[in-house]
This record gives structure tokens, sequence and C-alpha cells, in this order.
């Protein structure tokens, strides 16, 4: 199914896709190039076989005098009461955004970048148009999806995530076109040295206390067994790797949504190695697993499986966290992102606070008009830092 959007009102001709199968792969791949793996065609081809059935997607290609010159990927959400807690969960927007923008927590929602992913995952564009033109017709779009009927319900609000900082330039000319923008949590982020060449650099560049308690996870993870899945081992494994996936989720206080064992599948199969999946095993038992996709120069950690019973005796998610260092160190990146959740811990292994923004639109004037205090009032939940390394290094 094609759309022209908005053709007649704008210099851009923008058509809208609902399946990736129908846009043109290499205009696509024109405007995102090679940097983001979550914008490119064999991971968004993957993400949309193995969730079709639950996510709506659209694509949206914009172009100029015929050149492709921007892209962008939007999943459409739908929440219920048993899905979300907003007080705790959704960006802790609370109980005035559950009364006034949500009358029940029964909601579409149009999220314009990758549910499963932190960063800018979401928009892409070329040097052949400016910035700021590039976000009003993102804007415009988007206002334009949300206000049309369709059979599945309305939209209720537009979300924008994750922008850097060193974005916010060009991503806060959203807030022209009203979109309201705010802070959540931190990413969480190791740079890595280009000193170390191997995974004791990066143990002696630690004050003592650090090394020690390093040296204690993986003398407490020292039973495990871990092994790099191929394709055929996913596909051999994939009712435990749910079931392991499930269990941090279900863990977790808030969760925008959920994959399936066919999506890490998929994966593997249209990413082969720029996709890494790791299996933990004790006594030939698979008890959790760490996977990561290797974009360009960083690398991307996100999904995890976990047997909590196991977790504390052998220090399993530590371990995780130092092996996706040495993954880092070993493929010669320059950056790991660890994203959300459990601060505390990633920056005892390194890694720095990096705020993130995103941007909301009601879909209806007057309710667009009440988030600007509900947001404003957001802020990235508290933690403590634990500086590993040596004053020198540091």
């Amino acid at each position: 199914m094609t759309h022209d959007l908005f053709h007649t009102k704008s210099k851009l001709k923008t058509l809208q896709f609902n399946s990736l199968a129908d846009v043109n792969s290499a205009h696509w791949g024109q405007v995102v190039g090679e940097n983001n793996v979550y914008l490119s065609v064999p991971y968004l081809s993957a993400l949309e076989d193995a969730l079709k059935e639950n996510i709506e997607f659209r694509y949206t290609m914009f172009y100029s005098n015929k050149s492709p010159v921007a892209v962008s990927y939007v999943q459409i959400m739908h929440y219920k009461d048993n899905d979300i807690d907003l007080d705790s969960g959704f960006c802790h927007i609370g109980d005035k955004l559950r009364s006034k923008l949500i009358d029940t927590i029964d909601a579409r929602v149009l999220i314009c970048g990758n549910v499963f992913a932190c960063g800018e995952n979401g928009f892409a564009f070329t040097s052949e148009i400016e910035p700021k033109e590039a976000f009003i017709a993102l804007a415009k779009c988007m206002r334009q999806m949300a206000k049309e009927k369709e059979s599945n319900g309305q939209i209720s609000f537009g979300l924008l995530k994750e922008f850097w900082p060193t974005s916010l330039k060009d991503s806060d000319t959203l807030e022209e076109s009203n979109f309201r923008g705010f802070e959540i949590d931190v990413n969480m982020v190791l740079n890595v040295s280009p000193k170390w060449e191997s995974f004791d650099d990066y143990l002696n560049a630690m004050s003592t206390k650090f090394r020690t308690k390093a040296k204690g996870v993986m003398k407490k993870s020292a039973r495990l067994k871990v092994e790099t899945f191929e394709l055929q081992q996913i596909i051999d494994r994939q009712e435990r790797i749910e079931e392991l996936y499930l269990a941090v989720l279900n863990n977790a206080e808030f969760k925008f949504g959920e994959l399936n064992a066919k999506a890490f599948i998929n994966f593997k199969q249209n990413l082969k190695d720029r996709f890494v999946f790791r299996g933990y095993f004790l006594k030939g038992k698979l008890i959790g697993f760490i996977t990561a996709f290797i974009c360009d120069d960083k690398a991307d950690a996100n999904y995890i499986g976990l047997d909590y019973e196991f977790n504390k005796e052998y220090a399993v998610y530590q371990r995780m966290l130092y092996d996706l260092v040495d993954l880092a160190i070993h493929e010669k990146l320059v950056e790991l992102r660890l994203g959300r959740t459990a601060e505390t811990l990633k920056s005892s292994v390194g890694a720095e606070p990096v705020n993130m923004k995103l941007y909301i639109r009601h879909r209806n004037s007057f309710s667009n008009s009440l988030i600007g205090p509900l947001v404003s009032s957001i802020s990235p939940s508290e933690f403590e830092l634990r500086p590993p390394f040596k004053k020198e290094f540091a």
C-alpha cells in the first residue's frame, strides 16, 4: 500500500508504505548508508517478518526532484492497561498523562524509532537536504499519519525516540511543529580506548578495587561455558532462548514491546556477523545469552536472556557485561553502547551516562498543549556512578 502524504503542500514528494517489500530498497539504502544497522533493509525485513502479526509498520521515502533524500521508519504500537504501567514505565509521565491525554489506557502510539533499540533509529537524511527542512518534513509526515482514520483505531499520540546530544541542534526543530522534547533515562556508553589491545589491558586500566572485583566475577563464573552461536544453534534452541528472554522482559518495570525467537533467527540469517549471539551454559544447560549488533565501529548491546536462579551464585549478568567489553576490544571498536537500566553496575565496568531526548505530540491540539508542563517534570532516574579506572587513565 502506497500513500503520497503531502506532495501538493511540500517541495518534497513523500511516499508511505505499509511493508518493506514495497519500498525501493536501493533508494532506501542510498539514504541510510552503512552506519546504522537498525535502519538497514536486512534488519528491518527481519523484524517485520517476525513481528508483523502484532505490530504495524510504516516506511516513508522523501524525494526531491525524484532523488531520495530522507527516510523514516515508524512502528504503531497498541498499549492497554495490562500491557503498560504509565506511572513507572512510560517515561514516568504519570497520572496526569493517564487522565488528560489518554482517557483510557487503550492507546495506539505512533513511534518513529525502534521500539526494541535505544538511539536514532527512525529517521535518516542525506546532505542533499538541509537538516531543518528534513525535520520539518518528518514532523508533517508524523502529524498526517496520526490524523488518518484507520480501521484499527485512531492514533493517540506520536513519539520520536531517542536523539543523541550531538543531534539536538537539528532535532529541536521538531519543537517548532509543537512536538514537546524531554529527556529520559540515560544510555550507558563505554568509550573503548585504542590502548586496549586485550582484555588484560582493560583490567590494568582499572583501580585495584575494581580490578579485584572483575577478577572475582571471572572466578565465580569460571564454570560457565560460553559459546558464540551460529544460525542453526539459535534455531535448535529457540524455545529456551525465548523463555530466557521473556524472563528478563517480565522482570522489567516497563517494556515498549516484545520480541520472539523468530526475530533472533532472522537477525542472524540476515545480518550474519553483524549480529553476535552468545550463549552461557552451566552443566550443559543454557542459562543465559547476550546479543550485540555491530554498527560500523560501535557495538550496541540490547537483548539478553537470563535464568535468575543462577545469576547471583555465578555472577552471570556481570560476566556478560565484561564479555561485551572483551568483544568490543577484540573487534577494535571505539564505542560499546549498553543501553538503559542497571546504570550503577554498568558504570562499574567503565560505561558513562549519555542523555537521550525524545519528542512527543498528541493528535489533539488542546491535549497537546497540556503535554508541555507534564514532560517538563520528567527527568532521568538517579543512580550512583562508580568509575572503575585509575585517575591517570580517566
